[in-house]
């Protein structure tokens, strides 16, 4: 089933075929053995599963040992040969790109100059080169051999480090680039000056069992030095950040309304996550609840067939919302909408399979006019049918245990009143930051575009920051398969001054007048796509705010010519004239001011129908949101930014929170991590639930309505302290902080719930005669 031995299958609690390493077994996988052994049984189950597994390991590895020596790293005469081969073709391709450069004949990429693009395509094929050399490496490797089994079962390593101690060591980086010039024109003295040659820019060819070279060694000191300061100055940070997350988000819990709410009452979340559902409990990736595919083979295996008719798939679609009907009192509607329409896209994909298959069987049996909607009833099916059915078929007994259990098991995932979500979506957020690097990633592969990312760009959003390093604007286009069309948009948004599109700004003397003579090059003009000429540059200076200049000022003398002649006294007209001259150039005469610049972007179309079409969007640095969303030619529908505080000043409060939840989660995953969206929509929710971004630092938290303790508690004791004294507040004593001071039990969990005591004595009744009925 898998070369490796991979796929993991007991039968009757017995291992038929697989390895159980740290994917199986640890992290805390939802798929892993433990977590079904949980699910599908109980918490006993899984215990004694834990328990028997540790004494037989413990003993197995006492008895059989497991050692490592030089010899396993020992590269084969065939993986060297391999190596060098390989190795000798990417530094031919780099050499034939750098001929390109120096020629002049190298394409180029969006927003790239010559120089740009040389650095990407090279670090592409080089960083393409260590992989090629681990895989052959990974390849040649005994299925014994120590370093691979560590690595497989996941206790330490990874196939790169093995790669990097047989094979080859690959690029070293120093802030995401190739080795910078620590000379003049070079990195080292050891190579000429200029070069671009993967090895005088930091590539090690040698791997760490053959040695590296005085070079590769420096070059490799540089990356780990990197390394080392991002590690001790990332610890600080995200230490700090999971503190005020959790000082933010502490008090938060579900209340009996199934509302999440904080100490003073404020509704946060009239539902948590929009579903109400504990995010421990989840079963499959991405915060599903239920893994689907699992539970039906389950059913599939536990309640066979048999005799049973198969349902045709009319009956199956008309048969869900009959039983999902008969458990309608123990579902609420948000519950049942939720599970129908889950159960509806899974049943109705079986569904499509079915019918797929008959028409794959049948054209092989030159039988595919069959009647769809007759299959499932015994008489009618054809030889087609019944193979196919029996594939991905289900009878009226399978589909009702099926949604039984569904129902059970949605049930079963509800938050329970009183869990402290705020203090575990704190801790959620927080604790994956510090594994993070301190790294800027290419945005959306374009290789000129720097993003800020990892704990930087966390902090960014987390402190609801209003200018941000780097603000980009995603804008999509209505003819987004032209990239005429496209170029023509770039014009209109990217800020364009006089200076870029001007052949010449010259000061003119006669003596009769003064004057600054402004010659346009209009094939430039022409070349950029841009609607500019003489009188349009009129206009601009006109608009400027530093040059003051009447209309009489400035003559169009041609389509491409304009004399500007400020009117002085004789004493200040060459002061004047040579301010003119520097001030012209530096206006704007077409874009939006605040973008530096945009670059268009190629991306795949995803839909089938399109043909194999390029895709273009445009990428926008720099703020005006609206601007680029009311620029002709830009779908301001589907335009993005990642700037919280612009998207709430352009599009609203549930803008910004939508933001907030794409941004994070976007980070997070381009680190290789998964968070519950629930966590993220919690602390989105708690950021904006003023009205406002609310950054979660010492100001966001006390215009949250904090009590003075709590405040006291995060930062600037004594001002919280002397300015609660001088003004006389009161403290309720509610929230966690203040519980934890006072040593009094706090209103979550189990404390969520409180005992009235009756004071007054019951009342007594009275039998004495009552006048009106004697």
């Amino acid at each position: 089933m898998c070369p490796n031995d991979g796929f993991v299958y007991f039968r009757n609690s017995e291992l038929i075929s697989g390895q159980l390493g740290k994917a199986t077994l640890g992290s805390g996988n939802r798929d892993g053995l433990y977590a079904v052994l949980l699910r599908d049984y109980n918490a006993l189950a899984a215990a004694s599963c834990m328990n028997r597994l540790a004494k037989l390991s413990a003993r197995w590895i006492g008895n059989h040992g497991f050692s490592i020596g030089i010899d396993d790293v020992q590269p084969g005469k065939r993986l060297n040969d391999e190596k060098h081969r390989t190795i000798s073709n990417g530094y031919q391709q780099c050499n034939e790109l750098i001929q390109e450069y120096n020629e002049g004949k190298l394409a180029l990429k969006p927003g790239c100059d010559a120089t740009q693009t040389l650095e990407a395509d090279i670090t592409e094929r080089l960083n393409k080169l260590r992989e090629e050399a681990g895989d052959v490496c990974m390849k040649e490797l005994h299925w014994r051999n120590s370093p691979l089994i560590m690595s497989q079962c996941g206790s330490k390593g990874s196939p790169i480090n093995i790669s990097q101690m047989i094979a080859c060591v690959g690029q070293q980086s120093v802030g995401g680039r190739r080795a910078p010039d620590g000379f003049v024109d070079r990195s080292l003295p050891h190579f000429p000056r200029k070069s671009k040659t993967p090895d005088a820019k930091g590539f090690v060819a040698n791997s760490f069992y053959g040695g590296l070279t005085a070079t590769e060694f420096f070059f490799h000191t540089m990356g780990g030095r990197e390394g080392l300061v991002d590690t001790a100055v990332k610890t600080a940070d995200t230490g700090y950040m999971s503190r005020r997350l959790i000082k933010g988000l502490e008090d938060l819990s579900i209340q009996y309304d199934n509302t999440v709410r904080n100490a003073s009452g404020c509704i946060i979340q009239f539902l948590y996550g929009d579903d109400g559902l504990d995010p421990a409990k989840m079963e499959a990736k991405g915060g599903v609840p239920l893994n689907l595919d699992r539970l039906f083979m389950k059913v599939q295996a536990t309640c066979a067939a048999g005799e049973d008719d198969y349902l045709s798939p009319l009956d199956t679609t008309e048969m869900i919302p009959k039983l999902l009907q008969n458990h309608a009192g123990a579902l609420d509607e948000i519950f049942a909408e939720a599970l129908k329409k889950s159960l509806s896209k899974f049943l109705g994909d079986r569904i499509t399979k079915l019918e797929s298959m008959i028409k794959f069987i049948g054209g092989a049996d030159g039988d595919i006019s069959e009647n769809i909607e007759k299959i499932g009833h015994p008489k009618e099916n054809s030889f087609a049918a019944k193979v196919a059915l029996k594939i991905y078929g289900v009878t009226k007994r399978q589909l009702q245990v099926f949604i039984k259990i569904c129902v059970d098991r949605y049930l079963r995932k509800r938050v329970e009143p009183g869990t402290a979500i705020g203090a575990i979506g704190a801790h959620s957020i927080g604790e994956p930051g510090t594994q993070m690097t301190l790294k800027t990633f290419h945005f959306a592969g374009v290789a000129s575009m720097n993003i800020t990312q990892g704990v930087p760009r966390i902090k960014e959003i987390i402190d609801g920051a209003k200018k941000i390093s780097t603000p980009i604007i995603t804008a999509e286009l209505e003819h987004n398969t032209n990239v005429n069309a496209a170029r023509i948009v770039r014009g209109r948004i990217q800020k364009t001054v006089l200076g870029q599109v001007a052949k010449s700004i010259k000061i003119v003397m006669t003596s009769r007048s003064a004057s600054v003579m402004v010659t346009l090059d209009m094939e430039r003009i022409q070349e950029a796509h841009l609607s500019v000429d003489a009188n349009t540059v009129k206009e601009s200076i006109l608009q400027a705010p530093r040059i003051k200049l009447k209309q009489q000022h400035i003559k169009v003398l041609d389509i491409r010519k304009l004399e500007v002649q400020p009117q002085v006294d004789r004493k200040k007209v060459h002061f004047e004239l040579h301010s003119l001259k520097n001030m012209l150039p530096t206006i704007v005469i077409k874009g939006i001011k605040t973008v530096e610049r945009s670059v268009i972007a190629q991306k795949k179309r995803e839909d089938k129908d399109s043909l194999g079409l390029p895709k273009y969007n445009m990428l926008v640095e720099g703020v005006g949101l609206q601007e680029v969303m009311g620029t002709e030619g830009v779908d301001g529908r589907n335009t993005k930014s990642n700037h919280v505080a612009e998207v709430r000043c352009t599009l609203g409060i549930e803008a910004a929170r939508k933001c907030v939840i794409d941004e994070i989660k976007q980070t997070m995953e381009n680190h290789g991590m998964s968070i519950d969206i629930r966590h993220m929509m919690l602390l989105a929710d708690l950021m904006t639930f003023k009205g406002e971004v609310l950054g979660i630092t010492r100001n966001g938290i006390q215009r949250m309505d904090k009590s003075v303790l709590m405040l006291a508690s995060f930062e600037k004791t004594a001002d919280h302290l002397f300015n609660a004294s001088v003004s006389g507040k009161e403290d309720k004593i509610q929230g966690v902080t203040e519980c934890i001071v006072m040593g009094i039990p706090m209103l979550m969990g189990t404390g969520i719930l409180k005992v009235q005591q009756r004071v007054d004595p019951p009342p007594m009744l009275h039998y004495e005669l009552n006048p009106i009925i004697s």
